[in-house]
């Protein structure tokens, strides 16, 4: 079961790579609008250079990859990697593709931004990530998180770090192009919101364990982060522990693999946190 839920997620991955390539090679680009995120970066770059598309969004991307591979974990990379090389290897096969749509630039755009949403929460469901802007900002956050004591959220970093793309857009390509562009963005992450909950903010975790010990020592040594215990009483189970603790969404796939290792039987819920006041 666990190879087949395995290979479930890394097909859900790729289909949705192949998803945001369609919308990027098919529709945004004709229609002069962009991706966000590192591929934007990459995409500008291939605009101004005439260099291949996909090889400049890869080249671009790979030392986030490799950075996320290292902080963040094997598996988080592992599947990050295969996100990006369908999400590349996808937009050389579109572009070659004779497709048009049929439809005002502002409307294709629109569409190609929904479409472009739903790959990306296929993917981020999963535990993949295809975007080194949101692997740059999980692990920014991680690093002030452990030298601070506070938790923060990682919004501020990716529409700073989005800022700066569509500005770029804006001074090397055109301004209907960075505006498109920007309009791309609030679709997508419109729709990734609605699919994952808000990705970008803090999730808090509430476990309710007759087994605390292993479960604080395992999140102390993989993610150097504590928990806030309580004592508490089930109606059937007796006595037991609450803990209560803050990650980021790409350290909330790990958390539910250690919880699972350590123990089958916790209760777990995680719910979104908007404001952590310190």
């Amino acid at each position: 079961m666990k190879k087949l839920n395995e290979a479930v997620s890394y097909a859900a991955i790729i289909i949705g790579a192949l998803l945001v390539s369609f919308s990027v090679a098919c529709i945004l680009l004709p229609s002069g609008a962009i991706d966000y995120g590192t591929a934007g970066i990459g995409i500008i770059i291939g605009k101004l250079t005439g260099f291949n598309l996909s090889i400049c969004v890869f080249l671009v991307t790979l030392p986030f990859l490799i950075a996320g591979f290292v902080v963040l974990g094997f598996k988080f990379g592992l599947k990050s990697i295969v996100g990006v090389i369908s999400y590349t290897v996808g937009l050389e096969v579109f572009e070659n593709i004779p497709f048009e749509l049929q439809a005002e630039h502002f409307i294709a755009v629109v569409f190609g931004g929904a479409i472009l949403g739903a790959g990306l929460s296929l993917i981020l469901r999963f535990g993949g990530c295809i975007d080194g802007s949101e692997i740059f900002a999980n692990i920014f956050v991680n690093k002030l998180s452990e030298k601070t004591g506070k938790n923060f959220s990682m919004t501020g970093l990716l529409i700073a770090f989005n800022a700066c793309v569509y500005i770029a857009a804006f001074l090397f390509i055109n301004e209907n192009s960075a505006l498109l562009s920007l309009l791309v963005y609030v679709i997508a992450t419109a729709v990734i919101d609605h699919f994952t909950d808000h990705f970008d903010a803090i999730k808090q975790l509430t476990i309710i364990t007759q087994n605390p010990d292993t479960l604080i020592k395992a999140i102390r040594e993989e993610f150097n982060k504590t928990c806030t215990v309580i004592n508490s009483q089930g109606a059937i189970a007796g006595e037991n522990k609450t803990l209560i603790c803050y990650v980021t969404y790409f350290e909330l796939q790990k958390m539910r693999e250690i919880i699972k290792r350590q123990d089958t039987k916790a209760f777990i819920t995680v719910s979104t946190v908007d404001e952590i006041m310190q």
